[in-house]
């Protein structure tokens, strides 16, 4: 169980040497696409639940 246990921290060690990590510049820009885009789909989704509210407080409830 030991040697298991060796093994796989041992490998584990080899395969994060292979990684291709990002550059800073490339993780900040990365990282405000990411803000941007769900900043884009909460103000649409925020529109849609703003009409869709007027529409049933308009014709459903009244």
């Amino acid at each position: 169980m030991i040697n298991r246990l060796k093994a796989y921290i041992l490998e584990s060690r080899q395969e994060f040497r292979r990684v291709n990590w990002p550059t800073r510049q490339e993780t900040i820009r990365l990282t405000m696409i990411v803000i941007g885009i769900s900043l884009g789909v909460a103000v649409f989704l925020g529109i849609l639940d703003f009409f869709f509210s007027y529409l049933l407080k308009t014709f459903v409830l009244s």
